[in-house]
């Protein structure tokens, strides 16, 4: 299956690239990194505070919206661009991790997953081919497909392997499913090479945990299946630094070169430059958000706790590099002023802040491909972060 990709730019160092990647409502530059909208909204934030902070992608996730409020409604109220009165893009995680970390009650089997609501204990079902209803009643630009994630902290290989087998199946029906309910690709390369795109895209999801003969088997298999990207999931969940690197090129080692990749839940500044140096193009996560209203913000100098007493009285923006909202109108007294008053406006502010930086940091990456600057770049960002992650 052709994929919709477009790779620009090259570095002569490492694997990492730049692309466009279109959906059906846009192009989407990348390496990027895409704020999470998990119930339909970016916690804090509106739709203009994410256009101002330059974001192209959003991250929606499938179990909360099936659940809340109903895939139904959304499907009802034009779909999730409409409902949330979002242009750009939006993918959707299939659900599969909310599944394996929210819900007491789950079984997994070949039909699919049982599970409990962690709303109200009603018990429900998602199969391979049900995920991908959802997602199409959803209207989402880009679907993924279910999967088995386990805790990459300490696992077994046997549980690997299970994990992995069961995810291979599902994703072999996943994509029929996706087959059956768009038929035609409407996807067509224009004579500038850019694409025109009419239907949603689908990615599936690479699994094998750190085990790298399990994710080259993974990507192979999935490199083997109509798909038109690629997701690295169940990584980022507790294991080294060490073994995510290693994991990651396991995987684009055995990836065609012209889909893009995407690491799920990933978001700190030096594991986002450490996997595009190994060819990953696509991140999200919640912890920039998560953070910005525990009073902890990522800056071009390293982190900055708004709640240490030192910056009660600096009158200077919390980046004075940054160019978001928050740095050219605030100080960092009044943002630790905010705080420390427990005011709602200190989680907005510190939130436009993070999701800024981030979207920045893979904006300043581009750049730095495109100009054969990357490693210095990368290096750079992590003498900053030595001990931030």
């Amino acid at each position: 299956m052709n994929s919709p990709f477009r790779i620009l730019a090259k570095d002569s160092r490492s694997k990492a690239r730049t692309g466009v990647l279109y959906t059906k409502h846009g192009p989407v530059r990348t390496p990027v990194f895409m704020p999470v909208a998990t119930q339909a909204c970016v916690k804090a934030l509106t739709d203009e505070d994410l256009k101002n902070a330059g974001a192209q992608c959003l991250l929606s996730n499938t179990y909360h919206l099936y659940l809340r409020p109903t895939t139904q409604i959304l499907q009802k109220m034009g779909g999730i661009h409409k409902f949330m009165n979002w242009d750009g893009s939006v993918l959707t995680d299939s659900g599969g991790f909310q599944v394996y970390s929210l819900s007491k009650f789950r079984k997994i089997k070949e039909e699919g997953v049982t599970f409990q609501s962690h709303h109200d204990g009603s018990k429900h079902l998602f199969t391979p081919e049900n995920v991908i209803q959802f997602e199409s009643e959803i209207g989402s630009d880009i679907w993924t497909m279910l999967d088995v994630c386990i805790h990459a902290k300490d696992p077994s290989k046997y549980d690997a392997r299970q994990a992995l087998n069961i995810t291979k199946r599902w994703a072999e029906r996943a994509a029929k499913a996706y087959q059956k309910t768009v038929p035609q690709q409407n996807i067509t390369q224009n004579a500038d090479g850019s694409f025109s795109v009419g239907n949603s895209l689908l990615f599936g999801i690479i699994q094998g945990s750190i085990f790298p003969d399990l994710r080259k088997e993974a990507a192979q298999h999935m490199a083997s299946l109509p798909t038109h990207g690629y997701c690295l999931g169940g990584l980022s969940l507790g294991e080294t630094l060490e073994q995510m690197n290693e994991s990651v090129l396991a995987v684009t080692d055995n990836l065609p070169e012209n889909k893009p990749r995407y690491f799920m839940g990933l978001g700190t500044p030096v594991e986002i430059l450490n996997s595009i140096e190994r060819g990953v193009d696509m991140f999200d996560c919640v912890w920039p958000t998560r953070v910005a209203r525990n009073g902890l913000a990522m800056t071009s100098g390293g982190r900055v706790n708004i709640k240490n007493a030192e910056y009660r009285t600096q009158d200077i923006p919390l980046d004075p590099e940054c160019d978001c909202y928050t740095c050219r109108r605030y100080s960092r007294a009044y943002l630790s002023h905010l705080y420390r008053s427990a005011e709602l406006t200190s989680h907005r502010l510190m939130s436009i802040h993070n999701i800024r930086f981030l979207i920045r940091l893979t904006e300043r990456a581009r750049e730095a491909i495109e100009n054969g600057t990357f490693l210095e770049f990368k290096e750079e960002v992590i003498r900053k972060y030595q001990n931030f992650k």
